[in-house]
């Protein structure tokens, strides 16, 4: 797994991680991403390089929630493929995020 995170000009954190998230892998996006989860942040996860989340990508997911939740924040799930996108469902766990179909609509939502 390789996770880039970048901060854009407009002081949006965009988080972009590739390859599947497993109790392996897990770890490190948990590491990248609690660390860009500050107070009044705005997180773009963009999701469109993993094809694979196992139940330990959704402990992430529910860490990376209780953060930005707790600390005033916004984050925006992009690009989630159809399986992951199903389970997140399936566990409830999508009601907690925002999504966007793609990265663009996902930075428009951010900076309205």
């Amino acid at each position: 797994m390789d996770v880039q995170v970048k901060t854009l000009e407009d002081g949006i954190t965009l988080i972009e991680p590739h390859g599947d998230i497993d109790g392996s892998t897990a770890p490190l996006l948990q590491e990248k991403i609690l660390a860009a989860a500050q107070p009044n942040s705005r997180l773009l996860l963009d999701m469109s390089g993993v094809d694979f989340m196992s139940s330990a990508g959704l402990r992430v997911m529910l860490l990376l929630y209780r953060q930005i939740s707790g600390n005033n924040g916004r984050v925006i799930l992009a690009g989630l493929n159809e399986s992951i996108e199903d389970a997140m469902s399936a566990t409830g766990f999508l009601k907690f995020f925002s999504t966007a179909k793609d990265r663009e609509s996902g930075l428009q939502q951010l900076r309205q």
